[in-house]
């Protein structure tokens, strides 16, 4: 069983939120992305390899790789998963990787979504995409930093 400490939904992927607070937090030594883009976009994850802590290793993975080698990894990997979008994480709970909760960072506005906390924009692909994880049994979290408390997780559905 794969040691998934934290899987965050965040927009910017590994930036310096993640980096500084959340990393620490959880004592992850590998920051994992799950992102088919991004698995794919080199200049992106250097960008992102600058950011990352020092005592971290980065993984960039498609959701389907992330589904196939997820479960081989060591005992000795702390696994901070980082998504961009809840449809990623869902097709990744959907492909069996054993995710219990999930931390809503960011998620940016864009045409078609409406603001439900200051970071966090959603739209019906969205909202679907959160219902389905909670059924699912997946506990979900909005927060933005970890010294915040979490945000009303009923906003999501509104």
């Amino acid at each position: 069983m794969p040691n998934i400490l934290l899987t965050r939904i965040d927009n910017r992927l590994i930036h310096g939120q993640v980096a500084t607070q959340w990393s620490k937090i959880v004592g992850a030594n590998l920051l994992l992305v799950a992102n088919d883009e991004v698995a794919h976009d080199e200049f992106r994850q250097s960008l992102m390899d600058m950011a990352a802590p020092s005592f971290a290793q980065t993984r960039y993975f498609t959701i389907d790789k992330t589904i196939n080698v997820i479960h081989k990894a060591s005992d000795s990997q702390l696994i901070f998963l980082i998504c961009e979008t809840p449809q990623d994480v869902l097709r990744l709970v959907k492909g069996g990787v054993p995710i219990k909760k999930v931390n809503i960072g960011n998620m940016h506005m864009a045409e078609g979504k409406h603001q439900v906390t200051k970071a966090v924009c959603v739209d019906e692909s969205d909202i679907q995409a959160f219902k389905e994880l909670k059924e699912l049994g997946v506990e979900l979290e909005i927060r933005r930093v970890p010294s915040e408390s979490a945000d009303d997780i009923n906003k999501l559905f509104n």
